[in-house]
């Protein structure tokens, strides 16, 4: 037996760790390993060189989990550890780490946002896709049935775990949270999220459903920070960070984030000279 400690946790992964009765491996790689219970809820167990997410247990780096774990291996959970083939993981000592933005202060500071990316060179993250650039106009308008109807065309297009297409949702999804109040942003993360997240991958749709409870990785939230701190030189490192993850993931949702918030800044620019 190997016996790790749990560097940090959500809230979402503390009630998947008591609420679930049937597991599975889903996934391994290196450096993390996807769980999936009998609700189809995922928990990804990643080295700490993947950081925080939404449903992340973080544990120190050191372990090759697919030099020591398969689909096969089996899962056990008693209190306060979690055992994974010969992995026993201690959960008690994580500290809680939270996946939600401060949405509201985002929004009250979007001008701030508009203006930082401005600065930046997101030449790289714009749209090639016209169902993408429609999203970003509905998600504007609040066009919750557009919104639906595009999204229920985006979803799952693409190969992979987390398909292109909801990638971009999911930027998308986020920068909905920005623009819009947070009465207005909660129906329509929560209607495009119904609508795409049976459409795809369980991985893919755990990501959605994240965003669509307003919840984001630690890559996104040192994102927003760096917007708001006004210092582009860290606000371009933050967001090629982002640009980074995966083989198109990262920058498809960099593009429905970017492409929605552009689409926002165009219609108010046309508001104020109408």
């Amino acid at each position: 037996m190997i016996l790790i400690n749990t560097l940090s946790l959500t809230p979402n992964v503390r009630s998947w760790l008591q609420n679930s009765r049937q597991t599975r491996i889903l996934h391994v790689f290196d450096h993390a390993c996807n769980l999936i219970n009998e609700r189809g809820e995922i928990l990804s167990v990643v080295a700490q060189k993947i950081e925080n997410g939404p449903f992340n247990l973080v544990i120190e780096d050191g372990i090759l989990f697919s030099g020591r774990l398969s689909v096969q291996s089996p899962i056990s959970i008693q209190a306060n550890q979690l055992h994974i083939g010969d992995l026993v993981i201690h959960t008690a000592d994580a500290k809680l780490w939270s996946p939600r933005p401060d949405w509201e202060d985002l929004h009250r500071k979007r001008e701030i946002i508009l203006t930082q990316l401005a600065k930046l060179q997101i030449a790289n993250y714009q749209f090639s896709n016209s169902l993408a650039s429609n999203l970003s106009l509905a998600l504007t308008n609040a066009d919750i049935g557009t919104v639906k109807a595009i999204a229920s065309q985006l979803a799952g297009l693409g190969q992979g775990l987390t398909p292109s297409g909801d990638d971009i949702i999911l930027g998308a999804i986020l920068a909905a949270w920005i623009i819009h109040p947070l009465d207005i942003a909660v129906d329509i993360a929560k209607e495009i999220t119904n609508t795409a997240a049976p459409l795809t991958t369980s991985l893919s749709a755990a990501w959605l459903r994240s965003a669509g409870n307003g919840e984001a990785g630690a890559l996104w939230h040192e994102f927003f920070a760096t917007l708001l701190d006004m210092n582009t030189l860290h606000a371009q490192a933050s967001m090629d960070k982002i640009l980074a993850v995966g083989e198109t993931s990262g920058a498809d949702a960099l593009a429905g984030f970017i492409g929605t918030l552009i689409s926002y800044a165009e219609r108010e620019t046309k508001l104020c000279h109408s």
